[in-house]
């Protein structure tokens, strides 16, 4: 038996087609005892969940029936849910890391459900990652939590303004705003959105509040701490993002051979 088992890791390991159907068995299993088991959190937060779901619903129609509504909030409304360059597709989070340096997320959508590697995934309140690895029926998440994130982000009030959203490891809901220029102008509280840079999210979704900032004075760049609207320890509900001129775009962007 123990050779037999000896012989099945070298066999998985040395062949991509054996390895790549170890691992989607694997992401099946677990995916299935994480669904379970979630289904069982999820029966004792269903108050709270319909309270953020009834929220939800009182900003859209606040914001459809306004009369005043900004010309920002319109486009951005319609880049969202009418517009013809994403498609959203409705998810649900059943295990979400935050405790450690490199958070993945684990969602209940997959390949079957047109899920592929590359597309942003949001909550109502803003950005939570990028889908890494897709298997069937599940698909894995690099957590905006993760030390491998680098996502496109701009000043909502200055939006000539960009840098690079990371994070430093320490609070679960403050991320890291990088290479800002020492031209611009902000305050603490002004709003952080995604800047459209990448093919991953649309510009203008939220991702949180200026709470400090310092300068660089060798580098004349400024670091940003946000605040995140999400509280990346309590997730449920999502959206995956399909931007649907992503092959297009790369495909441009492409090196030459």
């Amino acid at each position: 038996m123990l050779l037999l088992f000896i012989s099945l890791v070298f066999t998985i390991q040395s062949h991509s087609y054996h390895k790549s159907k170890f691992i989607n068995s694997a992401n099946w299993l677990t995916g299935g005892i994480y669904e379970q088991a979630n289904g069982i959190s999820s029966y004792f937060s269903l108050k709270s969940e319909n309270e953020k779901l009834v929220e939800e619903n009182r900003r859209l129609k606040s914001l459809l029936y306004s009369k005043e509504d900004s010309l920002d909030t319109i486009q951005f409304i319609d880049s969202i849910s009418f517009g013809t360059d994403y498609v959203f597709r409705a998810g649900k989070i059943i295990k979400n890391s935050y405790s450690k340096l490199d958070n993945i997320i684990l969602i209940n959508k997959g390949s079957s459900d047109s899920i592929q590697t590359d597309m942003g995934v949001v909550t109502p309140n803003g950005i939570i990652g990028v889908i890494d690895r897709v298997g069937g029926s599940h698909a894995t998440v690099i957590s905006i939590l993760h030390s491998a994130s680098s996502i496109n982000a701009q000043l909502k009030s200055n939006s000539d303004h960009y840098g690079s959203l990371s994070w430093d490891g320490k609070n679960p809901n403050i991320v890291q705003l990088g290479d800002v220029e020492k031209l611009a102008t902000f305050e603490v509280n002004d709003t952080i959105t995604t800047g459209g840079h990448s093919t991953f999210f649309p510009k203008g979704i939220p991702i949180g509040t200026i709470k400090d900032f310092k300068l660089d004075t060798k580098e004349n760049l400024y670091t940003i701490n946000v605040q995140l609207f999400n509280d990346m320890t309590s997730l449920e509900n999502v959206y995956i993002i399909e931007n649907l001129h992503r092959e297009e775009i790369d495909n441009l962007l492409a090196p030459e051979n």
